[in-house]
This record gives C-alpha cells, sequence and structure tokens, in this order.
C-alpha cells in the first residue's frame, strides 16, 4: 500500500509538470503534497490512535485476577455467640477460570482494529493527495484565466485605438469608440474576476496545512495537458486493489473477530476458590474449595453470535454495492477523460488557429477600411470563448485524472504530460 500511495502521488505531480524553481517562496505540486502530509490534523489523528488501541488490546489480553478473600463468622453476636469461642476465620484465594479462550478473542478484535489503521490512513492519505491536487488545479485554472484576461485585454486596446482613429478621421462615429471601450472595461471585469478567484484557490489551498495568510506564488503557470491514459479494462483490474475495498477487508476481519468473541462467550466461566478455615472452639484448620458454573451460557450467547453472523453478511452486500458504486465511478470519471482530452485537442489543434487567422483577417480589413468593426470584435468575442472552453475541458479533464488515480492509486498517463495551454 505505501509503493501505491508512493506512485499516486508522483503520478499526480508528474501530471502537473511542475516548472523548474524560482527565486523567492514558489510551491509546485510536490510541495504542496509534502506539506499537507506533514501538517494536516486527519493523519496525525489516525497515529495518535494507534498507541491507543495498542494499550486496549494488552488490557484485553489480561486474564481475570485473582483475589484474597476473608471471612469471619459466628462471631461478636448475641448468646452462646457473644464470645468468639465459636468463631469461624475463612481465608482463601479465588478466581475465574475462562474457557473458550475469551482473552485472545477479545485481544484479537483489538488487534483486527489495530491492523485497519493502516489502510484508513492509507485511504484518507489519497483523499488528502487528491484534494490537494484540486485545489493547485484550482488555482492553475485562475491563472490561465487570467492569461486569457490579458490577451482579451491586448485585444479590446487594439480595438479602442483603432475606433478612435477612424473616429479622429471622419470614417466612424462617437459610439464605435463608446462600444469599444465598453468592450475594454468587460474585459478588465474579467482580469479582475480571475485575479480574485485565483487568489482564492490560493488560500483555499494554503488552508489544507493552516497558513493563515499564503505568500508562496505557484511554480506553474497552467493546467497541464491531457495525454492519452490507460484504458477501462486496466483501471477496472487497478480498481479490486483499491483502498476504499481494502477498507471492507479490515471491517470484515473486525467483524470476523466479534463472531469469534461471541462464540467464546457460548462456553461457561467456572468461578473457583480455594483456602483454609479456622475453627475457634475446637482449634482445627481445614481446607475450604468450591466452584460456580453459571448454566444457559450458550443461549445467553446465541443473540450475539447472530448478530455477529448477520453483520458478516451486510459487509459482503456492502462491500459488493461498493464495488459497482465505484465501477460506475471509474467508467464515468473516464468517459469524462476521453470527452474532455478531444475538445481541448480540438480547441488547440483546430478552432481556436482559424479563429485567430480569421481575426487577423478580420482585423486588417477594418484598418483599411474594406469592413465594419462588427466582425472583428465577434471574432474577437468568440476568441475569447474558445480559449474559456479549451480551459474549461482541461480542468474538467484533470479533475476527471485525479479522481481515477485516487480510485486506483495509481498513475495513469501513458506519456508525459505536455502543456499547450501554458503561456509562452
Amino acid at each position: 500500500m505505501t509503493l501505491r500511495l508512493a506512485a499516486f502521488a508522483a503520478g499526480l505531480a508528474c501530471a502537473f509538470a511542475a516548472l523548474p524553481a524560482r527565486a523567492g517562496e514558489t510551491l509546485d505540486l510536490d510541495d504542496a503534497f509534502a506539506r499537507v502530509l506533514r501538517a494536516h490534523p486527519d493523519l496525525r489523528e489516525i497515529d495518535a490512535r494507534r498507541p491507543l488501541l495498542a494499550h486496549e488490546r494488552d488490557q484485553a489480553a489480561q486474564r481475570p485476577s485473582l483475589r484474597f478473600d476473608a471471612s469471619l463468622e459466628n462471631a461478636i453476636g448475641s448468646g452462646d455467640l457473644r464470645a468468639l469461642d465459636g468463631a469461624e476465620l475463612t481465608l482463601g484465594l479465588s478466581s475465574v477460570l475462562e474457557r473458550g479462550a475469551k482473552a485472545d478473542a477479545r485481544a484479537a478484535l483489538v488487534q483486527r482494529r489495530l491492523d485497519g489503521l493502516g489502510n484508513e490512513r492509507a485511504a484518507r492519505r489519497l483523499d488528502l493527495l487528491a484534494e490537494t491536487a484540486r485545489r493547485y488545479l484550482d488555482a492553475l485554472a485562475a491563472s490561465d484565466q487570467r492569461r486569457i484576461a490579458l490577451q482579451d485585454i491586448r485585444q479590446r486596446e487594439q480595438a479602442v485605438s483603432f475606433a478612435r482613429r477612424r473616429q479622429q478621421a471622419g470614417a466612424a462615429p462617437a459610439s464605435l469608440v463608446l462600444t469599444a471601450r465598453a468592450a475594454l472595461a468587460e474585459a478588465e471585469l474579467g482580469l479582475d474576476r480571475a485575479s480574485h478567484q485565483r487568489a482564492l484557490a490560493v488560500a483555499r489551498l494554503g488552508a489544507l496545512w493552516g497558513e493563515r495568510e499564503p505568500s508562496f506564488e505557484l511554480a506553474d503557470n497552467a493546467p497541464p495537458g491531457l495525454p492519452e491514459i490507460a484504458p477501462l479494462a486496466r483501471l477496472e483490474a487497478l480498481l479490486r486493489d483499491t483502498p476504499d475495498l481494502a477498507g471492507f477487508t479490515d471491517q470484515r476481519r473486525i467483524a470476523e473477530a466479534r463472531l469469534q468473541l461471541a462464540r467464546s462467550q457460548s462456553r461457561a466461566d467456572i468461578d473457583w476458590s480455594f483456602g483454609v478455615r479456622r475453627l475457634q472452639a475446637d482449634d482445627d484448620i481445614g481446607l475450604v474449595a468450591g466452584i460456580s458454573i453459571p448454566l444457559g451460557s450458550r443461549g445467553r450467547a446465541a443473540p450475539a453470535i447472530r448478530m455477529a453472523e448477520s453483520e458478516l453478511q451486510r459487509l459482503s452486500v456492502e462491500r459488493e454495492s461498493a464495488s459497482l458504486s465505484l465501477y460506475a465511478t471509474l467508467v464515468e470519471a473516464h468517459g469524462r477523460y476521453r470527452l474532455a482530452r478531444l475538445e481541448a485537442s480540438r480547441f488547440e489543434d483546430d478552432i481556436i488557429p482559424a479563429l485567430e487567422r480569421a481575426e487577423r483577417d478580420a482585423r486588417l480589413a477594418f484598418e483599411r477600411g474594406a469592413a465594419g468593426p462588427l466582425e472583428w470584435t465577434q471574432l474577437q468575442d468568440r476568441i475569447v470563448e474558445a480559449r474559456m472552453r479549451q480551459l474549461a475541458s482541461t480542468v474538467d479533464g484533470q479533475r476527471a485524472l485525479i479522481e481515477l488515480q485516487r480510485l486506483t492509486g495509481e498513475p495513469l498517463l501513458a506519456t508525459p504530460a505536455t502543456n499547450p495551454g501554458a503561456a509562452p
């Protein structure tokens, strides 16, 4: 499980293709992973339970204590018992003889809970790594939105400049300049929105390790690309060893230990005592011994046994249901990734280049007075929309990839990640 976790973290870090560290406080995904695993209290809480369960196991394994008994009878009464001549003093030892290996069953139950902490910690660690990757991705997406907004502002500034020159030449009304300025203001609003979203995403990322006022800068500029991943059949095979299902194995072992403990209760314990008694009247000493066996232990233990057996059956059904649910999630995430990869690649290779060529032609035509501003501004809007849609597809694909890696605990990239959407 440790190797799978290390591979998972390495796969996510590889997928984001961190840039070389620059001077100052920079943070890549590996750094974020290290900070979360070092500082997040959920993992420390699980580690803190380990010594508690170890002490509980030691306590459960203890045998019944040996008791010292002393009793004085027929002394300091009325009539003939006013004197101590008829007193009887008994000294002895007593305890309980446990049958059915009850101490071993108690200790085994606690040991199963102790063993289950490993998978519980592994599953929680995977969840934390995945959440860290998601928040890091949100920050990268906001950074890329700022890049797109800056490109849009540069385009709108050109439109304002051209419109003002046309107006000064008497070839365009003042409304053309006002419209271009409004489009520029809207682009600036998009930049402000992206900057706010980035600050919020960075704050959410730093909150994972308790940083109240993040001072770091991201080492990456934009979400990575979406390379080919393993086919669904291979992922289904990896799903059988997912920590989510491994947790059911631990729960089953705990339920089996409870069943064994319930069965051990069907064998009655024997209370025994042994000692000596001194008769004051005759000055004699005699041995005393006794045993006590409760009746009906098997019947009293039967409900607990049936309950433990029912719990085992419930866990089997619950595991089957969880397996189907995980497979459905796997299929959905795999399909989302493939669709997002298709959309992002089409935008990158076909749609955006064609729109950029059309925008250049429309701009030249507008500069020469051969066309009006409407077609050019519409193409500018479409370019911004296409870049945003490409970014949304990339982010959706990366989120699906993170979910796939969380489910399987394995890096799934078939080729090194590329970053076609990054700023030059």
